[in-house]
Order: C-alpha cells, then structure tokens, then sequence
C-alpha cells in the first residue's frame, strides 16, 4: 500500500499558478483580496521600469482589482501617485470588459463608460509618460467601441506604445485582437500584422510567438461560429499543414535558438504555452520536447482551455514527450 501511495504521489500533475510563480506579485494580489493597497505600491516601485515584467504585473493586478475597492483607496490615500493612475485606468478597462461580458456579445457597451475609461487611461498617461502601459490600456478598451475607434486615434495610440517599448508583447497582442475576425478586422489583417511584427523583432524577442496567437484566434473565430454544429469540416489540418509548422519552427528559432540556460520568467510562462501548444498540435515533438524542458511544470489555462480540458493536454504531451526521449 505505501508503494502505492508513493508512487501516486509522483505522479506529474501541471501547475496552473496564477502569478507563473511570480510570489511578490501572489503576495500583492492576496493584499488587494483583503483591502490593502500597500503592497502592491511597493511591488510596482520594486518592478521600476522593467517594461515586460511591469506590464505583466499591472495586467494580473488590474483583473484582482476589478472586484475590490482596493485601487480607489489607494487613489484616494495617495491622489498624486503615478503608480496608482496607471493600476485604477488598467482596472477599469477590465471592469468595462466585464461589463461587456455581463451584457452579452452583440450588445454595445455605454458609451459614456467607455469614453470615461479612455479618459482615465489618457490621465495616467499623463501621470507617467514614459510608461507603456496607459497605451496597451488604450489598445485593449477599443475593441469595445461599436465599430471600432478611428484609424487615426488608433494609429496615435500604437505609435505612442511603440515609442515608449517598440517590442510590448501584451500590447501587440491587443492590436492583433482587434485586427481579428472576432472584433474589427479579418483573420487575413490579423496574421498580416502578426506576421509583419515577427519579422521586424530583434533575435531572442518574443513577438514572433504572435503569429501562434492569431492561430489561436482564427480557431476560437470559427469554432464559435460552429458552435452547436458538430465538428468543424475541413479544420483537422488548422494546426499542422506545412506553413503552420514552418511558422512554430520560426518562432522557436528566432525567438528562443541560442538561448542561454536560465530560469524562464513570469511573463514569459504564458507566451510559452502558446508555443508548446502549437508545437504539439503540428506534430513536432523535437520542438515542443525542448519547450516542455523550458517550462518545466509550469502551465497556462489559455490556450490549452480552447483546445480541450488544459492538465489533460498538457500533462498527455508533456508525458508523450518524455516517453520520446527516454
């Protein structure tokens, strides 16, 4: 019976941490659960103006934030933080977002609630100019507007973002959403601009991994639209016909071929799912091997969720791939 045990006991099982083993963050997000606002004042002094971990972080506080008071307390204790500005404009959008949501698709959210986030986002801006992320805030509220926003007041927008860190991962996941067939564009704008960003990243940035997100997209797009129809006809070749493959191998290359050994980081976690993730589904297991041995145990509900139940996909290729290579 103890061998038994033992051995259930070793069995691998992912995790699904939600700060991707971030603890400062975990220990900030538990402090706005209980009403305090001091720790995460801290954890963002702390973060400075590390742009990919700062955006990450004000991107997981902002949706802790949403269902507390925590954010408008510290505004109203310390009205002339900047940290504070750019954390409440990145917690309203979430809050119009999941207002959004509440209302169901199709259903046009206020205006007046939109133009009020935009403003709020605006005056963090203001508050820290050199900061990318009132931008990616301002990137993400737009899908909301009926329509869309202007081409120029995006195009004002994104060249803001790309001023301040031309390489914003999170921020140029917003754009392609918006290009995408679920909100304002098509499938064929979204992986124009994804392509395009990919191919214009310096080595060993992670932006060519948008080209896997936008496959992504382009599958929740038409499962949705087939949703309550049965299976899809003519998709099974979506994530493995001979571009989508050349496109993971590109991506692995270009952003982590010569990559020295090292911890991966929390932000980094979920961006490298999408690419295991791609990698497993195009049949490549000399590629996603190397990634399960990146991440290690370490998971990401999206974009495992779209695909099927996420600890079983992960934990079957992950263990498939250990098989392999035994």
């Amino acid at each position: 019976m103890a061998v038994r045990r033992s051995r259930r006991s070793t069995r691998f099982a992912p995790d699904f941490d939600p700060d991707f083993g971030d603890r400062a963050l975990g220990h900030a997000r538990h402090d706005i659960v209980i009403g305090r606002w001091q720790g995460v004042r801290d954890l963002l002094c702390d973060t400075g103006d590390d742009w990919s971990l700062r955006t990450h972080r004000l991107r997981l506080l902002s949706h802790a934030a949403a269902g507390s008071t925590a954010v408008e307390a510290w505004r109203a204790a310390e009205p002339d933080s900047p940290d504070a500005a750019v954390l409440r404009a990145a917690t309203e959008v979430v809050r119009v977002f999941n207002q959004a949501i509440a209302v169901g698709r199709g259903t046009a959210v206020d205006r007046a609630r939109l133009d009020a986030t935009v403003m709020a986002c605006l005056g963090a801006a203001d508050a820290r100019p050199a900061d990318p992320m009132p931008w990616v805030s301002l990137l993400t509220v737009a899908r909301l507007y009926e329509g869309g926003v202007g081409r120029a007041e995006l195009r004002r927008w994104w060249d803001e973002l790309r001023r301040r860190d031309p390489h914003n991962l999170e921020g140029h996941v917003q754009l392609l959403r918006y290009w995408s067939a679920r909100w304002h564009g098509t499938h064929g704008s979204m992986y124009d601009f994804a392509r395009d960003a990919a191919g214009a990243a310096p080595p060993g940035s992670p932006l060519p991994v948008l080209v896997q997100i936008a496959r992504v997209e382009e599958y929740r797009y038409i499962v949705d639209a087939g949703r309550g129809q049965g299976p899809v006809r003519g998709f099974d070749q979506h994530w493995k016909h001979e571009l989508a493959a050349t496109e993971v191998r590109r991506t692995w290359e270009r952003w982590l071929g010569g990559r020295p050994p090292g911890q991966v980081r929390p932000e980094e976690v979920e961006p490298l799912n999408y690419l295991t993730h791609a990698a497993c589904y195009a049949g490549l297991p000399e590629v996603h091997g190397q990634l399960f041995g990146l991440l290690e145990a370490r998971a990401s509900w999206a974009p495992w969720a779209y695909t099927g139940e996420p600890a079983e996909q992960f934990t079957r290729w992950r263990g498939g791939t250990a098989r392999a290579t035994s």
